[in-house]
């Protein structure tokens, strides 16, 4: 068994104010008897409409940047595992990498994974500020499991979560930023735990509230039982996680296992 914190929060526009608020949730993350903290989308900074590309790429960094070392040194402080995001500079001048990051008890990058979908949809545009990422992150081992990672909107691809589980992914840790609109909790809800259900594995979905943001930050265990709903609470709450939940769910519900890959590799050209 493991304990995980899930952080809600609404970001502001100023970085140096996300930062103390997220290292304050990592102390109480501690005092929790938490084994890792995973915080939402867009922890650096809010990045409101009428903020232009380059004023967003004047905030990012790179990934050995003052932000990012100083939730290691949070991290190595506290002896917890972290999950925190990042506007990370590009090699494209006005736009940035939208970028996870696993950061382990001892203060190591562990994992960086840059968001591969955009959100070009429903009348947003992140490609005019944002530039996508290239590659998966391999799953990676930590003391809650087999993290494979994903953000917000990479939710509503089936294909990546699937193949992170078959990389061996055991928990999906989602931080996002999601928007709020018609059916969008509806959609969030439901697709979590389809995701949880169809791959056998936990679902860690930290969530924005407030600005534009719906909350609802999200843990699904392997059935598909919701089993935290934040709703629209500022708020930092625990959770336990099963590692033995998974492998029994994987052995009575066998869908990794009785996929027809012989029949699904004729149309994957497609």
């Amino acid at each position: 068994m493991s304990k995980i914190a899930l952080v809600q929060l609404r970001a502001s526009v100023h970085k140096e104010e996300n930062l103390k608020v997220a290292t304050g949730y990592i102390k109480e993350a501690k005092s929790k008897s938490a084994d890792l903290v995973a915080f939402p989308e867009f922890l650096m900074a809010y990045s409101p409409a009428g903020q232009s590309a380059e004023e967003l790429s004047r905030i990012a960094e790179s990934i050995d940047g003052d932000f990012t070392s100083a939730l290691r040194h949070a991290a190595k402080a506290n002896n917890l595992s972290v999950v925190a995001t990042i506007y990370e500079k590009s090699y494209l001048t006005n736009r940035v990498y939208d970028t996870a990051l696993l950061i382990d008890g001892d203060g190591n990058l562990a994992a960086v994974y840059r968001k591969l979908h955009l959100y070009d949809a429903l009348g947003l545009k992140e490609s005019d500020k944002l530039i996508a990422g290239n590659d998966l992150m391999k799953p990676v081992k930590t003391n809650i499991g087999n993290i494979g990672m994903m953000i917000c909107y990479d939710i509503r691809f089936p294909e990546m979560s699937r193949i992170l589980a078959l990389m061996g992914a055991d928990t999906l840790v989602l931080p996002s930023g999601w928007v709020q609109g018609d059916m969008k909790v509806e959609h969030w809800q439901t697709m979590l735990k389809a995701r949880a259900i169809e791959n056998g594995c936990y679902v860690v979905a930290p969530d924005q509230v407030g600005n534009i943001y719906i909350g609802h930050s999200m843990v699904v265990d392997p059935f598909g039982r919701t089993i935290m709903d934040l709703e629209e609470r500022e708020v930092l709450e625990t959770v336990d996680l099963d590692a033995n939940l998974v492998k029994s769910v994987r052995e009575k519900l066998p869908l990794l296992k009785n996929r027809r890959d012989d029949i699904y590799s004729k149309y994957l050209a497609n």
